[in-house]
């Protein structure tokens, strides 16, 4: 499973409530229609703290979007789709500033879903 990690800062014109809202009722709908994207995550961000013990990056983000793809080749389909083309145009038009990042998961604790769909297939 390869997963693709955006941090996203609002373009300038919008508001945190504006941004939030055509994010995920404008811009999030258009992902439903992208081929081999097997899931789409919105994370907007509530507040932003600092830690004392670390430096922080010091950018202001309004969200964390996860698209989640089967293989690096099922994600390059994607990305050459006509589909993920509307969909980047679209945000394009509504992020000011993106920071890209592709991963794979190291779960260390599972989620508790996870244990009770576990515990619901062994019974």
């Amino acid at each position: 499973m390869i997963k693709s990690i955006s941090i996203l800062s609002r373009h300038p014109h919008l508001s945190h409530d504006e941004f939030i809202h055509l994010w995920e009722h404008e811009h999030a709908p258009l992902a439903k229609e992208v081929p081999h994207l097997l899931r789409y995550v919105l994370s907007p961000v509530q507040s932003q703290f600092e830690r004392s013990d670390v430096t922080s990056h010091g950018i202001e983000v309004d969200g964390v979007a996860e698209l989640w793809y089967e293989s690096h080749e099922t994600m390059q389909l994607a990305a050459q789709s006509p589909q993920m083309k509307t969909l980047r145009a679209h945000g394009a038009q509504i992020i000011g500033r993106i920071t890209n990042c592709l991963s794979q998961e190291i779960e260390i604790i599972p989620s508790p879903l996870h244990h009770r769909t576990e515990a619901n297939i062994k019974r």
